[in-house]
């Protein structure tokens, strides 16, 4: 972003008319990106880059291998980015309001929905248990194709899923991905650093420690604020920002740290936590909105914004406080090194959360298991969309119930 054609807007009539850019952009994009992180980034592509040129390439793809070395929302988190570019820190914020509060606004309505009426063990319930089961399956798929193609990956990948199942807890998931990060230390010591393109930012450093000190201090002082002044808020926005700021390798691996956060502590029942996650492959959006959905479930209306800005203010605060010195870490082996074991580790937790929660909830019998092999053959060789994949999968579920 050298020449003045990527520049971002200096003067403060600019800047808003930048700002109403951006939220009528990401609005749109909110609106209308169904199918995942993966095809989000090439929604943002189309939009971003190629008719608007708000970013070129090099950036771009830049960009995006940071949001995807960082824990959360990998799409949600280039978003963030290119609206910081475009139009400031308001910028990264208008952005993310107008990519994610469609999604929020839908699930919130579902949640109250299930809430106010008994249909929690509906057919077309049970159906939303069996798309969540083919999707996360197609999911540990196509990350296992792309991040454990070897077996010195694959291996840590089955034994973190291993772990996972053995030892279910809290903090199990950060040791995992912890030991996971030395185990690439290790594998890949005498790995050479791929040559990194430079991403010009207009961020001070001041301004991105500020935001590093504020992730690593509200980690530490959440719990501790939990335990001195216990709190039903405060105990949701600990879980969700903990949740939020763990989660390595986008939407889906989301879903066993929640589940750990919000069905043992009594907040959602499992039935409506599987059929809620069904129903978040049906709206456009990042997949971390199914927070939203959550948080209505355990405390309403109100629950739903604590458990909605909690999940994405982790991916805010490491966006702006990573990307001033995004450069240099791509250029150290060992980050390289270590990402390469934690991605194995990812997927390896992914595949632990298919069969628990997910197959052992889902799968009763012989027709689930059709059901749930049709859905995997639309999505995988059919290349169906994730919305018509949640209709067909509810209109079966009513079928076999």
């Amino acid at each position: 972003m050298n020449s003045n054609e990527f520049a971002s807007p200096r003067d403060s009539k600019s800047k808003r008319r930048a700002l109403r850019e951006v939220l009528v952009v990401s609005t749109k994009l909110g609106l209308t990106s169904f199918g995942g992180p993966v095809a989000h980034l090439g929604y943002f592509h189309n939009e971003y880059v190629r008719k608007r040129r708000w970013l070129d390439e090099r950036s771009y793809a830049d960009l995006v291998a940071l949001c995807q070395f960082l824990p959360g929302p990998a799409s949600s988190q280039v978003g963030i980015g290119i609206g910081v570019i475009r139009a400031g820190l308001l910028g990264g914020f208008v952005a993310w309001c107008g990519f994610t509060l469609p999604s929020v606004i839908a699930l919130i309505g579902f949640a109250l929905l299930l809430k106010g009426m008994d249909i929690s063990h509906a057919g077309w319930i049970h159906g939303l248990k069996i798309v969540a089961v083919a999707i996360v399956a197609h999911a540990v798929l196509g990350m296992g194709q792309k991040l454990t193609p070897d077996k010195k990956r694959a291996t840590v990948a089955v034994l973190a899923a291993s772990a996972a199942l053995l030892w279910q807890s809290v903090i199990s998931q950060v040791l995992i991905i912890a030991a996971a990060a030395l185990a690439g230390l290790w594998m890949y010591r005498k790995k050479t650093a791929a040559e990194a393109p430079v991403l010009d930012i207009p961020i001070r450093r001041g301004v991105a420690y500020f935001c590093l000190i504020l992730f690593f201090g509200l980690l530490i002082v959440l719990p501790l604020l939990q335990r001195l002044y216990p709190s039903g808020g405060l105990a949701l926005f600990d879980s969700f920002y903990r949740s939020g700021s763990l989660v390595f390798g986008g939407g889906h691996v989301v879903l066993p740290l929640l589940e750990h956060e919000v069905v043992p502590s009594g907040w959602v029942g499992k039935e409506d936590f599987l059929a809620g996650y069904g129903a978040a492959q049906a709206v456009p959006g990042p997949l971390f909105t199914f927070a939203s959905y959550l948080g209505a479930m355990a405390r309403g209306a109100w629950g739903a914004m604590i458990a909605t800005l909690a999940i994405f203010l982790p991916a805010f605060l490491l966006v702006v406080g990573t990307l001033p010195f995004w450069t240099s870490l791509r250029k150290s082996a060992r980050v390289q090194g270590a990402l390469i074991g934690i991605n194995a580790a990812v997927v390896g937790i992914l595949l632990a959360a298919l069969y628990n929660p997910l197959w052992t909830t889902a799968i009763m019998g012989p027709r689930d298991f059709a059901l749930a092999s049709l859905l995997f053959v639309l999505l995988v060789f059919w290349k169906a969309p994730s919305w018509m994949v949640v209709v067909i999968g509810a209109a079966g579920g009513i079928l076999i119930h």
